[in-house]
């Protein structure tokens, strides 16, 4: 292993990375790109918060008052179109992609795998999608939101188990099988640490920086080892039907645990959650609801029951956001310096904007965490008519990319304005 421990054995797990050359240089950056979907648009005068950028709040009764405890560490966004799309369909295709081709500067795909396929070349995995009654449709247009390319969907996983087996399969012989993976790993960071040390000495000036630099991130890894807070084996979930609606809380609960936990061990620095799809058929039946999310997306003001129904699912949907939200800001890093949600950007996406109009106009993002300090947060911008690409555009700015465009670059150029 002498002279070939660094550069081999380190590899699938240590992430002694220098920036890829297509990040930008200067200003705070994110570490982590989080997308959160929920289906069939929104009922914009039951979601909209009221009052001015820095001085608003969620009504009583809306859908996001579930957010006030979280208000300060989110950017609330209202008013962005998705140019050349409409409808359950096209606002599901356009969200994360903004409608691009091969021939645009994302190459038509989605923020999630366009953000990973540059930063995520050296974690263990590049990016994690998980699902929630994501696979009963099977893939296609109105099931899939990520994208590697064009019509190339990335499927989510909404099996628990079967994600548990694939992040944390090492681990399950339990807790003595855990320690001796640890002890294991920790016996080769010792023997790099050593090598490391011994090289130092044998390299001119204008080297011994950047082995210095490994050495700080060695040091990292090892008190990661030895037991950093976050990095933790989740439980395992429960078993049970993935398809059946009573399940449906428990079933998004894992899939948050086991995010975080990913997260936390930086397998992986972009992941996403997708609650169902567009159309989607779920029945909120654990609030004791008996009619279909989507049907209830498009009924009108005249039925007030209904709207009661679809405004109480929305704001379930937006606790399992602040559930994930909250997870990330008690969540040290492992170098103790921030919460995880310090350094993280995360998103919740909806693929339209009136779900009762079936319009992709005025859809409404809500972005969470302090990009590594890059965002003032406990915002509220609006919006008339700005393309939804700019916003990823921002995004992936603030992930350290430095893309002027995002999807089709004919509906506009640059950062949203207040989120450079």
């Amino acid at each position: 292993m002498h002279g070939l421990g660094i550069g081999l054995v380190a590899a699938p797990f240590l992430n002694l990375l220098s920036a890829p050359s297509s990040r930008a240089d200067g200003g705070p950056t994110a570490k982590r790109l989080i997308v959160f979907f929920s289906p069939n648009g929104t009922i914009p005068q039951q979601w909209k918060p009221s009052g001015t950028e820095t001085n608003f709040s969620f009504p009583p009764g809306s859908i996001l008052e579930p957010l006030t405890e979280i208000q300060d560490q989110l950017i609330v966004v209202e008013g962005l179109d998705f140019f050349g799309a409409d409808n359950h369909e096209g606002g599901m295709a356009a969200m994360l992609t903004a409608s691009g081709t091969a021939s645009d500067e994302s190459g038509g795909m989605s923020i999630d795998q366009y953000v990973a396929a540059q930063i995520g070349q050296d974690t263990r995995f590049s990016s994690l999608e998980f699902g929630v009654q994501t696979s009963a449709w099977g893939g296609g247009v109105q099931t899939r939101m990520s994208y590697s390319g064009p019509g190339a969907w990335v499927t989510p996983d909404d099996d628990p188990m079967h994600v548990y087996g694939r992040l944390f399969g090492d681990f399950m012989g339990g807790d003595e099988a855990a320690a001796a993976l640890r002890a294991r790993r920790q016996r080769v960071v010792d023997l790099l640490v050593d090598e490391a040390t011994s090289l130092r000495g044998r390299l001119g000036s204008e080297e011994r920086p950047k082995l210095d630099a490994h050495l700080d991130a060695l040091a990292k890894v090892e008190k990661g080892l030895m037991g950093a807070v976050g990095c933790g084996l989740p439980d395992a979930p429960m078993g049970g039907g993935t398809q059946d609606n009573a399940n449906f809380p428990n079933i998004t609960a894992a899939q948050i645990d086991m995010m975080v936990a990913a997260l936390a061990c930086d397998m992986t620095r972009v992941a996403s959650l997708q609650l169902s799809h567009t159309v989607s058929p779920t029945v909120c039946s654990w609030l004791g609801v008996s009619e279909g999310h989507h049907s209830l997306s498009h009924i009108d003001d005249s039925n007030v029951a209904g709207v009661a129904q679809f405004v109480e699912c929305e704001r379930w949907m937006a606790e399992q956001f602040k559930y994930l939200v909250q997870k990330l800001a008690m969540t040290p890093e492992a170098d103790m310096q921030g919460s995880m949600l310090d350094n993280s950007v995360v998103v919740w996406a909806k693929e339209m904007g009136d779900s009762r109009l079936h319009t992709c106009s005025g859809v409404p993002f809500v972005i969470a965490g302090g990009a590594g300090g890059r965002w003032q947060t406990g915002r509220y911008l609006k919006f008339a008519g700005e393309s939804h690409g700019k916003l990823m555009v921002s995004l992936c700015q603030a992930m350290g990319l430095s893309n002027e465009t995002f999807g089709n670059s004919m509906v506009g150029n640059g950062p949203l304005p207040s989120l450079v």
